[in-house]
């Protein structure tokens, strides 16, 4: 390994480490490891440039001008309390219907936003029902883990890898990824369903009052969600249609951002671009250039040589090992800078003889995504729910989440392994 190598690692490295630790905030961090990858010389400003994916950038801003506009309206209040009425305020039910609001969300937006919006929701509805809201938010945080595996849009590493390999388009993420990650969403909720089932009790009088609410008082502004919701119809079609149209995913989520902020006028410019999740854009071209110096240096090339080396070259070993390094890796560590670190040794992989890469990339989506789900630092939707219960009194201790979300996630890359072995390995 040259020293350009063993510099590029070290500062890669030490980089990772304070991102672990969480001591100073991950996109400081992130920006200056990328820096000094250029600072030393191991990279130079334009090489770093062709490295930052613009197209993932792209993507996430747009969608999340989408949701600043749309979150406006109430739609998620109006939607959670209205199936919370549909299911005559059973609070057995309502945990099965808020998990399926939840994944169902985290599919087309991001899973942070859809915890921020879903949270409030629910601790209205459990307030009135005078239960504890902690099976209901734990059940939310591994159902958007969950439902964000399940479209390319849905959680970063999806975008990621979407972005990087040009052939894995929106559809190939639906016929892929979509069934096998609702059938591990509904083993999920039915188990947490059966574990809460004796906590989940209401009195007829409480239940009552959760069916006098009025969910169409949520719907703040009419006329803005008409236009929201025009504009998410449009993107999403975009995203169904973008290969056939030749055009890239980051283009219809801004070209969706920006019709429906000339829909809106002025007024919520400011407001959209100032809710846009600055810091997580500048983590992302942090990581970007960071992993530039792993495979400008070959530090990439020689972990690919390496993982070649130890599956023989055996597509149905590298998958599985990918599958399962990357949930107890995402477990553990953001799964961000580790897709980052993932998409182009894979590449490498394809490059040094493994001829089938496709069920690696599915592997890699499903164990980083899912993995996120095992602690309680896996992703950062739970994280922030953790935070929102504490401030409403509630504290869902590390060692309580990983008691039950530990177990749930090691099931579900069973359930998954199963899935890639017998869908593309025999």
């Amino acid at each position: 390994m040259s020293t350009q190598a063993l510099i590029a690692l070290g500062v890669f490295l030490v980089t990772y480490a304070f991102i672990v630790t969480e001591k100073l905030h991950r996109t400081i961090i992130a920006m200056i490891g990328g820096i000094l990858m250029i600072l030393l010389g191991i990279v130079d400003q334009k090489v770093a440039l062709h490295h930052i994916d613009f197209n993932t950038l792209g993507l996430l801003t747009g969608m999340m001008i989408i949701v600043t506009i749309t979150s406006e309206t109430g739609l998620f209040k109006y939607i959670a309390i209205w199936s919370a009425k549909k299911v005559k305020g059973d609070p057995l039910k309502i945990l099965l219907v808020l998990g399926i609001i939840t994944a169902l969300g985290s599919a087309f937006l991001d899973n942070v936003t859809t915890v921020l919006l879903m949270v409030p929701v629910t601790f209205s509805i459990t307030r009135q029902l005078r239960v504890n809201p902690i099976p209901f938010l734990i059940t939310e945080i591994i159902a958007s883990n969950i439902g964000g595996t399940s479209t390319l849009i849905g959680d970063p590493p999806n975008i990621m890898i979407g972005s990087a390999v040009k052939e894995l388009t929106f559809m190939e993420f639906i016929y892929n990824l979509t069934a096998i990650s609702f059938f591990v969403l509904f083993v999920n909720i039915a188990i947490l369903a059966f574990i809460y089932r004796k906590q989940l009790k209401a009195s007829p009088e409480l239940k009552a009052n959760l069916m006098d609410l009025d969910e169409k008082e949520e719907i703040t502004d009419r006329t803005l969600l008409k236009k929201s919701l025009f504009a998410l119809a449009i993107t999403i079609l975009g995203f169904f249609l973008h290969q056939m149209l030749h055009i890239e995913s980051a283009t219809v989520a801004l070209t969706g951002a920006f019709l429906l902020l000339l829909l809106t006028g002025e007024e919520y410019l400011d407001k959209s671009f100032s809710k846009v999740e600055w810091t997580t854009i500048f983590f992302f071209i942090g990581l970007f250039v960071l992993v530039s110096g792993l495979v400008e240096t070959g530090v990439i090339s020689m972990l690919a040589d390496y993982t070649v080396h130890v599956t023989g070259g055996n597509v149905t070993a590298a998958s599985l090992l990918i599958l399962w390094v990357s949930a107890i890796a995402s477990a553990f560590i953001d799964n961000i800078p580790f897709v980052a670190t993932m998409i182009p040794m894979i590449k490498d992989m394809g490059d040094l003889g493994i001829q089938n890469l496709e069920p690696l990339w599915w592997s890699l989506s499903l164990g980083a995504c899912l993995g996120g789900n095992g602690t309680l630092i896996g992703a950062s939707a739970n994280v922030i729910v953790a935070g929102l219960a504490a401030k409403e009194g509630y504290h869902i201790t590390f060692g309580k989440f990983l008691l039950i979300a530990f177990p749930l996630m090691i099931l579900s890359i069973i359930i998954c392994t199963a899935y890639i072995y017998l869908r593309y390995l025999i």
